[in-house]
């Protein structure tokens, strides 16, 4: 039955039952897709694919028995308000973790399980604990002090599903699991395709430190993991080796050469300095007033952007399971949510490069 899918698809797509009767050309009526969404009707094939061009979906998916239920979804502080938006993103998540899954039993490859440190969630009595919160986390992983390169791709790598979604521009990310039946729950990041690549980053381990830390009531669960965020992508021991433990003054200069270094803002670095007392609130100051001077404080913001976070593990294994003759070319272009000619048109450029 296609009652629950066809539901979020439709409010997904910001579309009420009258409306999608008119996208599909009346040709069931609204009381009809009403009833399909019941699952007291089935569609015919002519009605079906209808249905699936105008919501965006496959008839695979509508059709599908596969059981995902979606736990957690963080909306926190009220940041998404709109009920469309958030059938959207719903919709999308489940769509994708399930076409993630999918791809990952074709080709039997290890389902990459969430790698959760065997501390967490990790307690946090006053803010300053976020400090050894980030440190056991790279400990756990065994990172060291060293940059992340690529983080959505790391993260990905820890059984965490990474999705770049367009989202309101209040809304950098989300935070949510997913229940597959008879399966471990799999945590999904989402953050916002129109950020930065630096923000991009910064959210990816801000909405990580929510899923690992365990806040007391008293505490502003928000400034916790900013600062779980801060302390992992600004080893205090990186930025003592580079600029010193005390200083006077930074310039603009060294800031930039941080920020090719370890993927974050300037204005990022110049929080982390003030955090770990490298400069006095004075120079903290004088360096926004600066950012300020030269249009840093809204967008497009600062020089020498940060490449964005995007995650390539699912394309990887459609790829793969393509050459392995598991799928056809249909099969792909349906997984990925493009069409064939796009699909070969994309293999023919990668080929080239």
């Amino acid at each position: 039955m296609i009652g629950k899918r066809l539901k979020l698809a439709r409010q997904g797509s910001g579309l009420s039952l009258r409306g999608l009767e008119e996208k599909i050309g009346n040709l069931v009526s609204a009381q009809a897709i009403g009833k399909y969404e019941r699952d007291e009707m089935m569609p015919n094939s002519t009605t079906l694919i209808a249905l699936a061009k105008v919501l965006s979906v496959s008839e695979t998916y509508l059709l599908s028995q596969s059981e995902l239920d979606l736990e957690g979804l963080e909306f926190r502080k009220k940041k998404i308000t709109s009920k469309k938006e958030e059938a959207h993103v719903i919709a999308t998540v489940l769509s994708h973790v399930e076409r993630y899954l999918e791809i990952e039993d074709i080709i039997h490859s290890a389902n990459t399980e969430w790698d959760q440190p065997r501390e967490a969630p990790f307690p946090v009595h006053e803010l300053k604990d976020a400090e050894l919160v980030a440190e056991r986390l790279r400990l756990h992983w065994q990172l060291g002090t060293d940059p992340i390169p690529n983080l959505a791709e790391f993260l990905e790598a820890q059984g965490i599903k990474v999705l770049s979604l367009p989202l309101a521009n209040n809304v950098s990310g989300l935070t949510c699991w997913v229940q597959p039946r008879n399966r471990k729950r799999i945590p999904v990041i989402v953050v916002n395709a129109q950020d930065s690549g630096e923000r991009q980053r910064f959210t990816l381990m801000h909405e990580l430190g929510h899923m690992v830390l365990g806040v007391p009531p008293d505490l502003d669960d928000e400034k916790v993991a900013h600062r779980v965020a801060s302390a992992f992508l600004m080893p205090a021991s990186i930025l003592w080796m580079e600029i010193g433990k005390h200083r006077s003054k930074l310039t603009i200069a060294e800031l930039a050469q941080l920020k090719r270094l370890l993927g974050v803002s300037m204005q990022a670095l110049t929080y982390r300095c003030k955090d770990l007392e490298i400069i006095d609130n004075s120079a903290f100051q004088r360096l926004f007033a600066e950012f300020g001077r030269r249009g840093w404080r809204a967008p497009p913001y600062e020089p020498f952007p940060v490449p964005k976070e995007e995650p390539h593990r699912f394309e990887r294994l459609c790829y793969r399971a393509l050459a392995e003759n598991a799928v056809s070319e249909a099969k792909v272009a349906e997984l990925l949510g493009i069409s064939v000619r796009d699909l070969l048109t994309k293999m023919d450029s990668s080929n080239e490069e």
